[in-house]
């Protein structure tokens, strides 16, 4: 849990945070998206990012909600914070399949980012991906430490709600 001094900073969806501070906690919530949470252990400083999707197809610009800018932001954020990119360890979280009946954006933004680090060869020390259910995540970012929190899904908190049965209908023959 958060110690006595510890600063919660709050990464919502579409931003990234650096921080060499070692009394910051960063910490987000995912459902069907994605965080990468990068560290350099040796220049003591991390950083995480919370991105929504894999990238932007046939528009012009870029926003930090995308997986494909959001990494680039967090990388070059990073490097000017004083880290090495051939020192850089990633962890990999999100990416839940959050309503069954939808495609599938989790697994396709869990795709994206381990593809991306392996072309960037940063290498993935760990990750907690798939599954039905948000997590909530807090990253240490100057030692690179990570704490991973389940939250139950709708279905798991609640009974299941049975289907009305049809309603009767009343014939009466002459």
């Amino acid at each position: 849990m958060i110690e006595s001094g510890e600063k919660l900073v709050n990464v919502i969806q579409g931003e990234y945070k650096i921080s060499r501070n070692p009394g910051e906690v960063l910490s987000t919530v995912l459902g069907s998206c994605a965080a990468v949470c990068l560290c350099d252990p040796e220049a003591r400083v991390g950083g995480m990012n919370h991105f929504l999707l894999p990238q932007r197809s046939g528009k012009e610009g870029e926003n930090v909600r995308y997986g494909a800018y959001s990494m680039e932001l967090l990388i070059n954020g990073m490097l000017k914070h004083g880290a090495r990119k051939n020192r850089l360890i990633a962890k990999l979280f999100g990416g839940a399949n959050m309503i069954s009946q939808l495609r599938d954006i989790g697994s396709d933004n869990v795709a994206f980012a381990k593809e991306f680090l392996q072309n960037e060869s940063i290498p993935l020390a760990s990750a907690s991906t798939g599954g039905s259910s948000a997590r909530r995540i807090r990253f240490w970012p100057t030692d690179g430490r990570v704490r991973q929190f389940i939250v139950p899904g709708e279905l798991e908190r609640v009974a299941p709600i049975a289907p009305p049965k049809p309603a009767e209908t009343e014939i009466i023959l002459f």
